[in-house]
C-alpha cells in the first residue's frame, strides 16, 4: 500500500468506460504525440514505476527471459529510467522493444538513442490484443491497459497466455475522488513542463501555448483515465478462465513514492519454470 493507505473497494467510484481524445484515430498526430510526449517525461520525471522493478526482475529470473515487449508505449513510457533501475538494483540485463497502435517514431527514436541503443522500437503499428509472434518476451503495458473496455483488455490477457508470454499491467492512477481533483492541476503542469519535454517540437509549444488545446486535453483526458482504471478486483475478474494452472496471476498494489498513489498491478506468466534461455 501507498502511504498506508487502506484501498478498500468502497473508496472507489464507479468503472466508466468514457473516450479519451488520444484513443481517437481523427486526432491528428501532433496532437497525439503531444500528449504522449508529455505522459512520457512526467512518469519517468517522477519514477513513479521504481518500485515495481522487483516483481519484474522477479518474473524474469523465473521466466529466464531477458526480453521485454513494452505495449502502448506512447511516447516512449517509463523504460529510459527503469533500464537503468533493473540493471543497477536487480543485476539484470534486458533487451527492450517498444511498441504502439500509433508508433510516434520521433520519441520512440530519441529514447532508442538516450538509452545508448539499450532500447529499439518497432517501427510498425502493433495491436496488443493480437501480438505478432516475432515479438517474443516478458510483455509490459504501462499506464494504458485503462484505455481498453474490459472485452478487449481481457484480450490481451488472453493473447499473452495462448502464446505463452509473461505479462504486466501497471497503472500509476486509482478510480477515487482524490485521484480526480489531482488530475484537475494536469494544465499547471503541462505549461511548466513542456519546454523541458525531448525531442523537441515546435507543434508541441504551439498547441501548449498558441493554442492551448495540450493543456485542456490533458485534463480531460486524466480525468477520463481515472474513471477508466482497472480495480484489483476488477482485474480479478478479467483473469477469470484465461488459464488453467498452467498460468500465475499476481494483483495488488506497490508504492510509488513520492507519488500519493499507489501503482495498481497485474501480473502474468506460465507458472512452470524454463529449463533454458
Amino acid at each position: 500500500m501507498c502511504w498506508g493507505v487502506n484501498l478498500s473497494r468502497d473508496l472507489f467510484l464507479p468503472h466508466i468506460h468514457l473516450f479519451e481524445f488520444e484513443d481517437q484515430s481523427w486526432c491528428p498526430e501532433s496532437i497525439r504525440d503531444g500528449l504522449t510526449d508529455s505522459m512520457q517525461f512526467f512518469v519517468n520525471f517522477g519514477g513513479h514505476y521504481r518500485h515495481i522493478i522487483k516483481h519484474i526482475a522477479r518474473v524474469l529470473r523465473f521466466s529466464k527471459t531477458r526480453q521485454i515487449i513494452d505495449l502502448g508505449s506512447g511516447g516512449g513510457g517509463p523504460w529510459i529510467k527503469l533500464n537503468r533501475f533493473i540493471e543497477e538494483e536487480e543485476n539484470i540485463s534486458v533487451e527492450i522493444c517498444l511498441t504502439d497502435k500509433y508508433p510516434n517514431i520521433d520519441a520512440l527514436s530519441w529514447a532508442q538513442k538516450a538509452s545508448n541503443n539499450k532500447i529499439c522500437y518497432h517501427p510498425k503499428p502493433v495491436d496488443s490484443m493480437q501480438v505478432p509472434v516475432e515479438l517474443k518476451g516478458f510483455r509490459t503495458l504501462f499506464s494504458s491497459f485503462h484505455h481498453f473496455p474490459p472485452n478487449q483488455a481481457r484480450a490481451i490477457l488472453a493473447d499473452a497466455v495462448k502464446k505463452g508470454q509473461g505479462i504486466g499491467v501497471f497503472e500509476f492512477l486509482i478510480r477515487t475522488p482524490f485521484a480526480l481533483l489531482f488530475m484537475c492541476f494536469a494544465p499547471i503542469a503541462i505549461l511548466i513542463m513542456t519546454p523541458f519535454i525531448r525531442p523537441f517540437k515546435w507543434s508541441r509549444l504551439i498547441w501548449t501555448y498558441l493554442i492551448p488545446i495540450l493543456p485542456f486535453l490533458a485534463c480531460f483526458d486524466g480525468i477520463i483515465s481515472c474513471l477508466r482504471i482497472y480495480s484489483p478486483l476488477e482485474l480479478k475478474e478479467l483473469t477469470k478462465g484465461l488459464s488453467d494452472f498452467e498460468y500465475k496471476w499476481e494483483i495488488g498494489y506497490e508504492s510509488a513514492f513520492p507519488s500519493p498513489f499507489p501503482v495498481t498491478y497485474l501480473i502474468g506468466y506460465p507458472a512452470r519454470e524454463k529449463n533454458s534461455e
